[in-house]
């Protein structure tokens, strides 16, 4: 995970949250926290990246759309970070 952007690590978070989410369901997420357009020309070479580095698996629902989730690597990663992220901020 060290080697992810933070917005990789975003999509990684968006991913996780929801079930089987499409490329346009993780980009209405993204603008509504990031409270800015993101282009397609950013999602979807980002996305590719999280498959290429296993995080991330990509299926398709029809010709058009294709849903992504997380695979096993990717989880565990996520709980890593969280307990990394844990030692530093005690909420």
């Amino acid at each position: 995970m060290y080697d992810l952007t933070g917005f990789q690590r975003d999509l990684l978070y968006v991913i996780a949250g929801k079930e089987e989410p499409h490329g346009l369901a993780i980009k209405e997420e993204l603008e509504e926290y990031y409270e800015k357009e993101i282009h397609h020309g950013r999602l979807y070479p980002n996305l590719d990246t999280l498959v290429d580095k296993g995080l991330v698996e990509k299926g398709q629902r029809d010709r058009r759309t294709n849903f992504y989730s997380l695979t096993r690597r990717g989880r565990r990663e996520i709980e890593a970070r969280r307990e990394w992220e844990e030692q530093y901020v005690d909420l």
